[in-house]
């Protein structure tokens, strides 16, 4: 035989509302967290130095030497950028394929060489190239 309680028997609900509400809580609180955990640095890179390069320059080759500063030296003498230009242009009108090595100190940043070598492609040179310094084995 089937009890019958005098109370009204209600249905069970799953209230969604305040369940969605807590989902876009939670998905909020990830989102903030995770944008202040990320940090924007710089890095400085040391690269290494090659262990088989050689340092022997041949004499038709113009060696270009750029500083932190951004300065170019041509054979250890400094030169502005407009001596550069009627350097670079006299000796590709005499050889159009010398050999332009460009090195850079340790300092230079990647700006300053990537204007450099623009530089030496806009006064006519073909063969360009950035080059390496042997490892004299300090750290």
């Amino acid at each position: 035989m089937k009890i019958r309680s005098p109370l009204v028997r209600r249905k069970t609900r799953l209230e969604i509302i305040p369940l969605i509400d807590i989902m876009f809580f939670l998905l909020a609180s990830f989102m903030m967290v995770s944008l202040q955990m990320q940090k924007v640095r710089t890095l400085k890179a040391a690269l290494p130095r090659a262990t088989l390069a050689t340092s022997a320059t041949k004499p038709g080759t113009i060696n270009l030497n750029v500083d932190r500063f951004g300065q170019v030296s041509v054979d250890r003498k400094a030169r502005s950028f407009p001596e550069l230009f009627t350097l670079l242009t006299n000796r590709c009108s005499v050889d159009a394929s010398v050999p332009v090595f460009i090195t850079g100190s340790r300092e230079a940043t990647h700006g300053s060489m990537m204007y450099v070598l623009d530089f030496v492609k806009r006064a006519g040179i073909q063969r360009v190239a950035i080059s390496v310094k042997a490892d004299d084995g300090q750290h």
